[in-house]
């Protein structure tokens, strides 16, 4: 018997995002889309879930985190308990790799692979499409993933590169590329405030 699936979309300083979780934890996150329906339509591919539900107190309290997050808060989602069962050895071992680069920080496609034991030059490309097909951005942050010399290289979620460019500027880190009104989904890029410094 399969373990039911869930899902919740919620407001944020982007628009509506959305979770997903199972009785094991976080299952798939959701950055908004052109609409609500489309978001949760990509939710409910990306999670296979059941349908819309309340969330139980730790995925709400995922929810505050990653609207204190688009804020522009600095949030460390590490501690989140997230289920990676229904993957492959390879994706559950690098998701958790990268989990480890905290907030502010990023690594290159070629390093990540070099810490999971695999070839740097190959295995860059195999640690590329799984941060193409990351359930859960944000929490699991392919968006501190970068291209040799500290390019953006790529970005799936709505908005691509632009997207990724303000997360990390959301976390002040640096890339060799800065973010314009031009790339990918312009209301995307108004939207993410500046980075904001916290003690927390």
């Amino acid at each position: 018997m399969q373990d039911t699936v869930h899902h919740h979309l919620f407001d944020t300083a982007i628009g509506p995002c959305g979770v997903a979780w199972g009785p094991h934890g976080l299952r798939a996150v959701s950055f908004a889309e052109k609409s609500s329906e489309l978001t949760e339509r990509r939710l409910r591919e990306k999670s296979g879930s059941a349908g819309p539900a309340a969330p139980p107190p730790a995925i709400a309290a995922v929810v505050a985190d990653i609207q204190r997050y688009l804020a522009g808060a600095r949030v460390d989602f590490s501690v989140v308990t997230v289920d990676l069962s229904p993957l492959d050895p390879f994706r559950r071992k690098l998701y958790q790799t990268l989990r480890a680069i905290g907030f502010g920080a990023t690594t290159t496609y070629g390093e990540l692979a070099r810490r999971i034991g695999a070839d740097e030059v190959e295995g860059a490309r195999d640690v590329g499409a799984a941060m193409g097909r990351n359930p859960m951005p944000i929490v699991i942050p392919c968006h501190r993933v970068l291209a040799a010399g500290g390019k953006a290289g790529g970005f799936s979620a709505n908005g691509g590169i632009t997207t990724k460019l303000r997360l990390l500027s959301i976390e002040g880190a640096r890339t060799s590329v800065e973010p314009t009104l031009f790339e990918g989904d312009r209301s995307f890029a108004l939207a993410v405030k500046p980075a904001r410094r916290s003690s927390r």
